[in-house]
C-alpha cells in the first residue's frame, strides 16, 4: 500500500511491504519533465486523460493506454495528478473501480478536492512541487510485480485486437482502419485536433501523442462544433511560433457540420490545417444509401432515425467554393495519398472526406460511459 502525507506542498512517500496495485493518472499539465523523472525513477504504471496524452509519450513503457480497464477496474491506489473523476474516469466508483479503491488526489482547485468520491489523501497544490518531492524518494516498483505482468497481458491481448481490426482493409472500411492507416503517415509532431462521437473515442486510442499539449478534443462537456475552432487557434499559434508544425482536424460528419463554414475562415487567414472527416452518414452510426433512400421514400420526417445523415454526402466539395480540390477517399491507398499530398500545401486548409461502413463501431466495450446530471 502507499500513502502520501502532505503538508501544504511537502509531501513524503511512505511504502508498505506487501503486494499492490498503483496507478498513476495524469491530464494536461506544465510538468512534464518533473512527470517523467517520476515515472522513470519509481517504474509505476500510467494512464492520461485525453488532452493529457503527450505529458509523457504515449509511446512510453509506463503507459498502460492499451489495459485501460484492468488498469481502473483492478488498481488498489490511484495517483489523480490534474486529472479529475468525472464522466470520463467513471466517477471513481464501482464497477469501473473496486469499491475500496484508494484515492490520492492532487489538485490546484479547492472545490476538485473530494468530488464524487471522498479521496484519501487531498492535497491542493501545484503538480510540479509534488512531482518534485515524490521523484526523490527512494522506491522503486519492480516490472516482475504481480501488478505489471497483469497489466501487460492485458495489454497484449488488446493490442492484438486493435490489430486484427486495423488489417482488415475491406470496403467499406472501418474505424481502425483509417485511423491506422492516418497515424502511419502522420508527423510525430504534429497538433489533433478531434471530436465526434466514435471518431473521437476511437482515434484518441490510435492517433498517438509524444508531445504535451499537442491535443485538443471535446474534453470533459463532450460538446460538438468546437473542433475547427480549436484548430484554426492552434493553426495560429502555429504560424507565429512554429512554422513547421501541422494542424490536423479530425472530425466526424456530424461534429464537422456543427462549424463546417469555418474553412471560409481558414482559407481567410491561409491557415494550412487538414481536416479529415470520418463519414459514417450519422451519430455514432448511420445508413447505407439504399437504406437511406428507401427511408425517404416512406417519409422522412416520420421514418428517419434522428442520429442519422444523408447518406454519402461529398463534404470535400466545399472546397471548391474557394477554387481548390478536396479527397474523398475510400479505400487505404487512397487516405495515405490523400494526407501525404495534404502535407504539402502550406497556404490552405485541405480536406479529405472518408467513407466508412456506417455500421461500423468500436470494439465490445466491458464498460459503457457513465454519465451524471447535476440539474
Amino acid at each position: 500500500m502507499v500513502v502520501v502525507k502532505g503538508k501544504g506542498s511537502h509531501c513524503s512517500f511512505v511504502v508498505y511491504e506487501g503486494s499492490f496495485a498503483l496507478l498513476f493518472l495524469i491530464f494536461l499539465t506544465f510538468t512534464e519533465d518533473e512527470l517523467q523523472m517520476f515515472i522513470n525513477s519509481t517504474n509505476l504504471p500510467f494512464l492520461p486523460t485525453p488532452m493529457g496524452k503527450g505529458v509523457i509519450s504515449d509511446l512510453d513503457p509506463h503507459c498502460v493506454s492499451s489495459a485501460r480497464t484492468t488498469a481502473l477496474l483492478h488498481a488498489d491506489v490511484i495517483l489523480l495528478l490534474g486529472a479529475r473523476l468525472n464522466w470520463m474516469l467513471h466517477f471513481g466508483r464501482p464497477p469501473r473501480y473496486q469499491s475500496d479503491v484508494k484515492i490520492i488526489q492532487v489538485e490546484i482547485c479547492a472545490e476538485e478536492l473530494h468530488n464524487s468520491v471522498t479521496s484519501e489523501v487531498a492535497i491542493q497544490a501545484d503538480t510540479r512541487k509534488i512531482s518534485d518531492a515524490l521523484q526523490s524518494k527512494n522506491f522503486y516498483f519492480g516490472q516482475e510485480e504481480d501488478w505489471w505482468t497483469q497489466l501487460e497481458k492485458a495489454g497484449s491481448e488488446n493490442k492484438m485486437k486493435l490489430q486484427q481490426l486495423s488489417s482488415d482493409i475491406s470496403v467499406p472500411l472501418n474505424y481502425y482502419t483509417v485511423f491506422k492507416h492516418i497515424q502511419d503517415v502522420l508527423p510525430t509532431d504534429c497538433i489533433i485536433c478531434s471530436e465526434g462521437a466514435n471518431t473521437m473515442d476511437i482515434g484518441r486510442s490510435i492517433l498517438l501523442n509524444l508531445h504535451p499539449r499537442h491535443r485538443l478534443d471535446a474534453g470533459t462537456f463532450g460538446t460538438m462544433g468546437v473542433g475547427l475552432g480549436f484548430a484554426i487557434a492552434a493553426a495560429l499559434h502555429c504560424k507565429d511560433f512554429s512554422p513547421k508544425k501541422r494542424v490536423i482536424c479530425v472530425e466526424g460528419d456530424s461534429a464537422f457540420g456543427f462549424s463546417a463554414m469555418e474553412i471560409e475562415t481558414m482559407f481567410r487567414y491561409k491557415l494550412p490545417i487538414i481536416i479529415i472527416i470520418v463519414n459514417n452518414n450519422g451519430i455514432y452510426g448511420g445508413f447505407d444509401k439504399e437504406t437511406f433512400n428507401q427511408i425517404q421514400n416512406q417519409g422522412p420526417t416520420i421514418f428517419t432515425p434522428p442520429y442519422s445523415l444523408c447518406a454519402d454526402v461529398h463534404y470535400e466539395r466545399m472546397m471548391e467554393l474557394f477554387d481548390r480540390k478536396g479527397y474523398f477517399c475510400t479505400t487505404v491507398d487512397d487516405i495515405q495519398n490523400a494526407v501525404k499530398s495534404s502535407l504539402k500545401v502550406t497556404d490552405a486548409p485541405s480536406l479529405i472526406n472518408i467513407l466508412i461502413n456506417p455500421t461500423a463501431e468500436r470494439k465490445e466495450q466491458k464498460f459503457g460511459w457513465l454519465t451524471e446530471s447535476k440539474l
